[in-house]
């Protein structure tokens, strides 16, 4: 208790010797970049968890809810206008409990199943491969697909492989085209396993890479399908895991993940995603920001046996985790979305735009209904989140160039010695020429004026829009669905090439540089 009094007036103490006035210099090399954001690192994921999947993605075509072919009319096109460019399924720990053959065939006759891991749910396998690869395929996505290591078989894994990519007249191929599917998909990504640490099989890490090679080897290449493989990597801070993996794989995998979670409550609780003080508030971003220590870490160890970094850093699980909302189902993850989830998505993508030499996809948890969702849904109503709204606002730097910057702002205490900076920003050049600037401003009560100097480009103006809201603990709800949406932005100015602009407090801007 004496601790937590310490640090509750460290932080207080902070805020409050906080300038009334603040300023901020950022410069931007926009003639430096050579380095190309994978739209990738936009990924998202979905797993057969709470309603993620069932009343979240898929209601059936015979649902009263509108949709299309079975899938959701409002989450569809809500994705669609997201330009989402890969999707993960269909775990997480639920992939290595399921087998995908349940999955397949008439509806009315695939098996039932318990979600062991997510609330004890009965699931009747009606959203299976077909409805997974049918999405991807609508949305214009690459396929992320996770393989069952844990509980399942190398002969089951490589006969989905071959049910899913093969053209040919093989065995698997053949059972395809009987439920109703003659062409092969093309399935880029393929994860053998998932947390093989954990709810994967709590293996050793000198296990798991004597089993991933073994599986590795009977997942083939079919008929010119690429399969894009990716061993089950570290959590967080398990430097050893990825050091093991990268000295006894190596080359056998193109792909390496890491899972990285903002929990949130430096009290030691997750905490409510919508009641949190400053204090709480200030440290999920520290929280959020020692992503890029540990994904520079997690990179020289990768680099030390891979020079010429030929395999990628994949983080397909990341994002924010706080308590279930009252009166939800437990075990469904199913929580509410603020502002502060906003800035955890715009600063993370800040992060990941600036190691994307080895960092070639990121995956946040989860879609719909779960963690920090780009979507909730209940019966026949849809609100988009904060988090959702970021992620469109960002949409302008996938697979763009990232430009290099430098900035100079003010920080804050938060814990321990750590300072978190109370701006952050990120800036690309897309292919046809075009500047994107994104700025956050974390603080909670003071705008920032910013000068922002332009090196190799001529811009006579700015425009774009900011996402702010009254309270950083606002969200949207179906009876106010719009509390937290973006807004067109205006305070800009241009004069010899330097641009200034006052970011209001707790707010996120992109503009176009024009």
């Amino acid at each position: 208790m004496t601790n937590k009094l310490f640090l509750s007036s460290l932080l207080l103490t902070a805020s409050l010797s906080l300038p009334a006035q603040r300023s901020a210099n950022l410069t931007v090399e926009a003639d430096r970049g050579n380095q190309i954001i994978p739209k990738e690192i936009y990924g998202q994921f979905a797993e057969h968890l709470g309603t993620c999947i069932y009343g979240g993605l898929w209601v059936g075509e015979d649902s009263p809810i509108p949709n299309i072919q079975g899938y959701r009319t409002d989450v569809f096109n809500a994705l669609k206008e997201l330009r989402v460019p890969v999707l993960r399924w269909p775990g997480g720990c639920f992939a290595d409990e399921y087998h995908w053959m349940d999955g397949i065939g008439p509806r009315e006759q695939r098996p039932k199943m318990v979600n062991n891991n997510w609330g004890g749910t009965i699931e009747d396998n009606s959203f299976g491969t077909h409805e997974f690869l049918n999405l991807c395929e609508m949305l214009g996505c690459e396929p992320y697909v996770s393989g069952n290591v844990g509980s399942g078989t190398v002969e089951e894994l490589a006969k989905w492989v071959e049910y899913m990519t093969s053209e040919g007249d093989s065995p698997m191929a053949r059972l395809r085209r009987q439920n109703g599917r003659d062409k092969a998909w093309k399935v880029k990504y393929l994860g053998v396993g998932n947390e093989s640490w954990g709810c994967g099989g709590s293996m050793r890490p000198e296990y798991y890479a004597d089993l991933y090679r073994r599986y590795s080897t009977y997942c083939r290449n079919y008929d010119g399908n690429r399969l894009f493989k990716i061993a089950s990597g570290a959590s967080d801070y398990d430097y050893n895991w990825t050091d093991v993996l990268m000295n006894r794989v190596g080359g056998w995998m193109q792909g390496l993940s890491l899972h990285y979670y903002t929990v949130a409550g430096w009290s030691g609780s997750k905490g409510s995603a919508t009641q949190f003080t400053d204090e709480d508030y200030y440290w999920a971003l520290g929280k959020c920001r020692e992503v890029e220590d540990v994904i520079r870490r997690h990179c020289a160890i990768m680099d030390k046996y891979d020079p010429k970094k030929q395999i990628a850093l994949m983080l397909d699980e990341w994002g924010t985790w706080w308590d279930e909302e009252p009166g939800t189902i437990r075990g469904h993850l199913y929580q509410q979305n603020s502002l502060r989830d906003a800035f955890v998505a715009s600063l993370s993508l800040d992060i990941f735009h600036k190691y994307t030499d080895r960092l070639k996809m990121a995956n946040i948890a989860q879609v719909v209904n779960v963690l920090q969702s780009m979507i909730l849904t209940k019966d026949d109503r849809m609100v988009l989140t904060p988090t959702y709204y970021v992620f469109k606002m960002y949409r302008v730097h996938q697979d763009a160039t990232y430009l290099p910057l430098e900035l100079d702002c003010a920080t804050v205490d938060v814990r321990d010695g750590r300072r978190l900076p109370l701006l952050s920003a990120t800036a690309s050049r897309d292919k046809e020429g075009r500047v994107h600037l994104s700025l956050s401003n974390v603080d909670l009560n003071e705008a920032q004026e910013v000068t922002v100097r332009l090196s190799g480009i001529t811009a006579r103006k700015a425009v774009g829009e900011v996402l702010t809201a009254e309270h950083v603990t606002d969200c949207n709800t179906f009876d106010q669905p719009d509390r937290v949406r973006p807004v067109p932005f205006k305070d800009t100015k241009i004069e010899k090439g330097v641009l200034r602009l006052t970011l209001p407090a707790k707010s996120i801007v992109t503009l176009e540089l024009q």
